[in-house]
């Protein structure tokens, strides 16, 4: 039975190389050349640590604890966080068992569809297992506090984090990257509800300022890096919903990133939204239900291997629906109820030379790699 592989837990990369044969009236003067194309992958939660490399300690901690009493699954740290005095003297055990009630927070919050899950080591670690440098969470912030005091230690934990995790993790990758596709589970956070959606919209708009946007001339590639010429925001798991709810899909991305998009556009890049699937796990098919056609997908769920067919809600189409609300606070959806299921990849019997069905794997290819070949 095939499954889906492990999600990405560390960087890795691909290289591609590829011949090409010019075409055109000048093709019989030139050679074959070569083409190198570097794919670098890395989990989606480290991405939202670049925005902490423009925050102080007091910044990022009084965004942090704003956000939180609105959050069930943050009662747990929040009644933590009343049993410490920041500038009290620093006590390891006390500051351990505060990064760890902060840790088991982060993993809740992103279990409940919340986008904001940052520092993004705290949930994958990886080489970083147990490190001190992981052991910091936010704090009131203080306007004095004495030089041994706990909170003096978090900040510089936290200065720390930025300087010897996120500094290398950007100098080593991002100064490299001149294409880069964001994957984003737009169902899941719809389903989550408006703060998940608010939550994703926001955490879009901080992922961009990182990503240095703009035009790679000869003399700035070479005295300032690399600059990201193309960012396509892509929605994935399109395969969950019938095709008949795509548009509605790609307007509801489109408007999700819309700050971040016209920020890049500015700085020169090119940027573009879509609804895909790089692995169609589902069939598309048409259900009678109380006199009307429901436009349903059928797959192997996830959990019980079974064949169901799914209508998940339909999406609305004007995104200001679904958005308005979401920068309102709203806590629950007032016209729908939108549901998310988890299907498996469905066995493949292809023909050689055949490649496994997608939804847009083309076309996203085209933007990011097209002018390249």
């Amino acid at each position: 039975q095939p499954s889906w592989p492990a999600s990405t837990r560390a960087v890795s990369e691909l290289r591609l190389s590829l011949t090409l044969r010019p075409a055109g009236l000048l093709s019989g003067f030139q050679g074959p050349r070569r083409l190198h194309l570097d794919i670098v992958d890395y989990p989606g939660e480290w991405l939202l640590d670049l925005a902490l490399l423009d925050k102080s300690y007091a910044q990022w901690s009084a965004e942090v604890l704003d956000r939180l009493p609105a959050r069930e699954v943050a009662a747990d740290f929040l009644q933590t966080l009343t049993t410490v005095e920041p500038t009290a003297p620093h006590d390891e055990p006390q500051a351990q068992a505060l990064a760890a009630e902060f840790t088991r927070y982060l993993n809740a919050a992103r279990r409940a569809g919340f986008y904001d899950c940052s520092p993004g080591r705290f949930l994958l670690p990886g080489d970083l297992e147990g490190s001190p440098v992981l052991t910091f969470g936010p704090l009131p912030p203080q306007e004095t506090a004495p030089r041994r005091s706990l909170w003096r230690e978090m900040e510089r934990r936290y200065e720390a984090y930025k300087s010897k995790v996120v500094q290398p993790f950007f100098r080593d990758h991002f100064t490299r990257i001149d294409r880069q596709v964001v994957l984003v589970d737009v169902l899941s956070a719809i389903h989550a509800g408006p703060q998940a959606v608010e939550d994703l919209r926001l955490a879009m708009g901080d992922v961009l300022a990182a990503f240095r946007p703009g035009r790679n001339g000869f003399l700035t590639s070479l005295l300032r890096g690399k600059r990201v010429e193309k960012i396509l925001f892509a929605a994935t798991k399109a395969d969950h919903l019938h095709h008949l709810q795509h548009p509605q899909m790609t307007a509801i991305i489109e408007a999700l990133t819309s700050d971040a998009r016209d920020r890049a556009q500015f700085a020169g890049a090119e940027t573009a939204a879509l609804a895909l699937a790089s692995l169609r796990a589902t069939t598309e098919e048409m259900r009678p239900h109380n006199g009307a056609e429901l436009a349903c997908v059928r797959g192997r769920l996830l959990e019980t291997g079974k064949q169901a067919a799914f209508y998940p809600g339909a999406l609305p189409t004007d995104p200001a629906q679904l958005l308005s609300p979401a920068r309102q606070g709203a806590r629950h959806w007032l016209d729908g109820d939108y549901q998310a299921m988890q299907f498996a990849p469905a066995p493949l019997s292809l023909k050689p030379g055949d490649g496994p069905p997608h939804i847009r794997l083309d076309r996203a290819a085209e933007f990011l790699i097209g002018d390249a070949l």
